[in-house]
């Protein structure tokens, strides 16, 4: 408490005693010693008063223990089990997680980890990838302000992610990897990576770059073999000795019809070669006998160009030329969609030949747009010029039915410059984003669809497209969702299909590793999606004519169904509608790739290298006493000792209240029945 706050009670207190001091000694008709009670009275009623006025505040402070948290993740993937040590890691898990001495010292946190983290007490090493990268990101952000050791049960394989070496600089915990793997070095020929486009054309060449590796100290000779089916397409003899482990292999290979071609990789395995599995690998190739060629016309030069491009050339099958409007005049029957970037009237040529050709188009307009001039096209759109720019955010419209959109979070991108108003279509239009300022949906349009006379249309009404392509980056590290949004739109555009009421969405293939997910919509008779209907999959594996039905769950605007682990094959799958008679069929190939079975050793230096880094240490899977005892003898990891301090202000002490209440009730009672009222 302050002093002065001290001084002003003191004050408080003389100037109460001598308030009742004047009433009942000064003059007072009351002669008896009853007086000094009702003084008494008066002065703790008064000061009572005084001091609530004053309101002074009051600490109070508790004092807790605080453990320091132990966290233990466990390597959850297949090479655990391929390696032969889910014994072992449920042993190292169970001595950690059940020491009596441990539980009194740190609070235990346990989680499980593929692809994704869990907090997970069952243990079945079934998860098909690996992300150490990703756990050990997630636990330096949730104890970055704690003593939070991190025991890592695992073999140092990852599979999928960034490097967690690189990860790990950025922890600022000890971490204390326990190695599990067989640290004998073994010789071993693998396929380490293979490099080939997803996509070809019919007549021509592809490349594919095969890197293999060779883990030994002796000099050896193989063959590697690339199969098409039954029949070899490629060969060639390799030698590797302890000076070169490794080779990269570049060929190109014929695409002599279309379709899903799927090729073999192999290595002539070794004498006595342990691990075989990682001497083949299997990859496949869509072959397609056209490529979708795409104009952006644009009059000026604008970052939304590049970005635009690039999110289109994400999928091989299509190629972008940026143009000028009279350039594009002179090419224009190499085009099959046109993109008309902030059109103004030296597009009038343009779309003369757009409409002669009935090409479909997006249009995008910005600060820069006639709008005059669009109004006076067939493109069947009306705006009012206000020459008043505005920055608007978009609004998802989950009730857009024209082709599936992905569960992106729009409300988080930047906003768009656009006309100040809305703009109004005069054929039927869906729209799939609103303009919305400060939250508040306008209900107007920024991007929809739209179709008449059997073209397809779709208009952007805003400029500055490029920063949502970097905010996808920012929020997920990948360009992937934004440039599958582009793409989806650049599909419906690009094709001149009938609208169907169950719209799939799935690859032509999969690589065994792959999320094999299948999403499909849903309309009703006037093509509104309907979230209350029930769809199922109906799977079937043309090898061994096994068949599944499996019901699609609602997950926003799509119903999905994750199929991700079904052994590989070819597949055909019917998703219908339960009660209705409507359905649609497709068929998808998965290739035959386990990742995790590629391993052969723990990586131990890696490992290791992360545990000196982070002033940690690295144990073998036998070690587990000696981590524990390390991890009770480290002053690091002691029990501290914190506080909580409340302040409490007089005014909230119901004591004082009611002292105050009886003191005056008292003094009335007695001078009410001594007649002195």
């Amino acid at each position: 408490m302050q002093t002065e706050t001290i001084l002003y009670i003191i004050i408080a207190g003389i100037a109460a005693l001598l308030l009742a001091l004047f009433q009942y000694l000064y003059k007072s008709k009351i002669k008896s010693n009853l007086r000094y009670f009702l003084l008494t009275l008066r002065t703790i009623s008064v000061f009572g008063i005084l001091v609530l006025l004053i309101n002074p505040n009051f600490e109070s402070k508790t004092f807790y223990d605080e453990k320091p948290t132990l966290v233990v993740a466990i390597d959850n993937s297949e090479s655990i089990s391929y390696l032969e040590q889910d014994e072992n890691a449920n042993r190292i898990v169970n001595a950690l997680t059940n020491n009596a001495e441990l539980n009194e010292r740190f609070n235990i946190e346990r989680y499980s980890f593929g692809k994704t983290i869990r907090n997970s007490d069952s243990l079945v090493f079934n998860e098909r990838q690996s992300n150490l990268s990703k756990a050990l990101k997630r636990f330096g952000e949730v104890y970055a302000n704690q003593a939070a050791p991190i025991v890592v049960i695992t073999d140092g394989n990852q599979t999928y992610g960034t490097d967690y070496s690189y990860t790990a600089k950025g922890v600022k915990q000890p971490i204390y990897p326990i190695i599990l793997g067989d640290s004998t070095v073994y010789s071993d020929l693998s396929i380490k990576q293979l490099n080939a486009n997803r996509y070809v054309f019919l007549k021509n060449k592809f490349p594919v770059e095969i890197i293999t590796n060779y883990n030994g100290t002796e000099s050896i000779t193989t063959e590697l073999k690339i199969w098409a089916g039954n029949s070899l397409v490629y060969r060639k003899a390799l030698q590797f000795d302890a000076s070169k482990s490794s080779e990269v292999i570049s060929t190109a290979l014929d695409a002599n019809s279309v379709g899903v071609k799927t090729y073999r990789v192999e290595l002539v395995p070794i004498a006595n070669e342990k691990n075989r599995v990682n001497n083949s690998k299997n990859f496949g190739v869509e072959v397609i006998d056209q490529k979708t060629n795409i104009a952006i016309v644009s009059d000026i030069l604008h970052p939304d160009l590049g970005a635009i491009k690039k999110s289109i050339e994400s999928n091989e099958q299509r190629s972008v030329s940026i143009l000028k409007p009279e350039k594009y005049i002179s090419k224009k029957d190499k085009f099959q969609l046109v993109i008309l970037y902030q059109p103004n009237n030296s597009f009038k040529e343009v779309l003369q030949g757009v409409k002669e050709d009935k090409l479909n188009t997006f249009i995008i307009t910005g600060e820069t747009t006639d709008l005059e001039f669009l109004n006076n096209t067939h493109l069947k759109l009306f705006a009012t010029a206000t020459n008043q720019t505005e920055d608007f955010q978009p609004t998802l419209n989950r009730n857009y039915n024209t082709f599936i959109i992905d569960n992106i979070d729009f409300n988080n991108y930047p906003p768009l410059k656009s006309e100040f108003g809305g703009i109004e279509f005069l054929a039927p239009t869906d729209v799939i984003l609103y303009k919305s300022v400060n939250g508040i949906n306008t209900e107007d349009a920024m991007l929809a669809t739209y179709e008449f006379e059997n073209m397809k249309h779709a208009l952007l009404l805003g400029e500055g497209i490029w920063r949502w392509r970097a905010q996808a980056y920012i929020d997920t590290e990948s360009f992937r969702d934004f440039d599958n949004f582009i793409n989806k739109l650049v599909q419906y555009l690009s094709s001149n299909k009938k609208r169907k009421r169950i719209k799939t969405d799935y690859k032509s293939f999969y690589n065994g590793n792959d999320d094999v997910i299948i999403s499909a919509q849903y309309f009703n008779k006037n093509y509104e999606f309907d979230s209350e209907a029930s769809l199922s999959i109906i799977l079937k594996n043309e090898e061994n004519n096994t068949v599944r039905e499996i019901p699609l769950l609602l997950n926003n605007s799509n119903y999905m169904v994750d199929l991700s682990g079904i052994e590989a094959g070819n597949y055909d799958f019917t998703v219908r509608h339960n009660i209705e008679t409507i359905s649609v069929s497709g068929l998808f190939k998965v290739l035959d790739y386990n990742v995790e079975q590629q391993f052969l050793n723990a990586d131990i230096d890696k490992l290791t290298s992360v545990a000196n880094q982070s002033n940690g240490r690295a144990y073998f899977g036998t070690e587990s006493d000696k981590l524990i005892s390390n991890l009770l003898a480290d002053n690091r990891y002691a029990t501290i000792q914190k506080s909580t301090k409340n302040i409490v202000p007089l005014i909230d002490w119901k004591y004082l209240l009611g002292l105050i209440a009886i003191s005056l009730f008292i003094e009335w009672f007695i001078r009410k029945y001594n007649g002195l009222i």
